[in-house]
């Protein structure tokens, strides 16, 4: 069982950068308990007046979790209000400061994970097993499902609006189908890689990351990268998702490359009962703790009532 309580799901952003201590932005390190990011920023822009667009955080952080990350909020003038003081069920501000620069999406080295797994069963020599390949490895590094809506129905979203069957003017849901669609092509053609008994492989025609290992595609306009064995595979996804691709492509998106293999960082595991495996490691912008747990064991969620459009969790 995963999240069964919101301690068994500590996440801790890893900062690219901390404050100065001046400039024009608050800076305030936040731990939010069952709250998710883009609430949390309301209740900021709500305690401080300014508008929800100048609070500023590097990346979502799950719900159903207790996380730690920065917020930032253009006020640069007026007296400074001690925001240390508010009370809120859900979330407390642990220290304020200030910074030249506002906080963006994807202004982070990545998360740290502590998760607690609980009611364990199965094979325990597998699932060490399991733990070990996964520590020394990597994991295939999938998209997680939350990118992609309940029932991954940003996804048909984003088909419906690349194939002009329905208009999306709101900037932000626009954004968001689009990041599900690009994110879809990508893990299709990590699935097929998998599918063909390629995983952990390299391809004639791969592009590398800086670890010299295999990327796949985040899909848009420009030339493909990839040559030989690799481009004819990427192609062949891009071919039987035509609308998808011309679409992202005459969306403005450009080609981009992503690992095709997630390391966690730092990776320990304890069992302090029978039925309970306690999970440590860290990963960096864009991985999914998520891909991770998949490859140990199996696991499940307490059922829970889900909100339209509810933001992705940590990335």
């Amino acid at each position: 069982m995963l999240k069964f309580l919101n301690e068994d799901f500590i996440v801790t952003e890893l900062p690219l950068q901390l404050p100065s201590g001046e400039g024009e932005h608050i800076w305030l390190d936040i731990e939010k308990n069952g709250a998710n990011t883009a609430y949390i920023a309301l209740q900021l822009s709500d305690a401080t007046g300014v508008q929800e667009r100048d609070v500023g955080y590097a990346g979502l952080k799950d719900r159903y979790a207790i996380t730690r990350q920065w917020f930032s909020i253009y006020f640069p003038k007026g007296e400074t209000p001690d925001l240390t003081q508010l009370q809120h069920p859900e979330f407390k501000v642990l220290s304020q400061t200030r910074h030249v620069k506002k906080l963006r999406p994807g202004d982070l080295q990545g998360n740290r994970f502590r998760i607690v797994l609980r009611d364990v069963t199965g094979d325990r020599d597998a699932i060490e097993a399991n733990l070990q390949a996964v520590a020394s490895q990597g994991v295939p590094n999938y998209f997680g499902a939350q990118r992609f809506g309940h029932d991954g129905g940003n996804v048909e979203q984003g088909r419906a609006m690349l194939a002009r069957e329905i208009r999306v003017r709101n900037p932000k849901k626009k954004g968001i189908y689009l990041s599900a669609v690009r994110s879809f092509i990508f893990n299709e053609v990590l699935a097929l890689r998998i599918q063909q008994g390629l995983w952990g492989k390299s391809l004639p025609g791969d592009v590398m990351d800086e670890g010299g290992r295999p990327t796949g595609p985040l899909w848009g306009r420009g030339r493909v990268s990839t040559a030989d064995e690799t481009q004819a595979l990427e192609n062949g996804v891009a071919e039987r998702n035509a609308t998808l691709c011309d679409g992202m492509e005459h969306a403005g998106l450009d080609q981009e490359r992503r690992s095709l293999v997630a390391s966690p960082i730092d990776m320990s595991w304890e069992w302090p009962q029978a039925d309970q495996l306690v999970l440590t490691f860290s990963l960096p912008a864009g991985n999914y703790a998520t891909s991770v747990l998949n490859e140990i064991l199996r696991t499940t969620e307490p059922e829970r009532h889900t909100e339209e459009n509810e933001p992705a969790p940590v990335e």
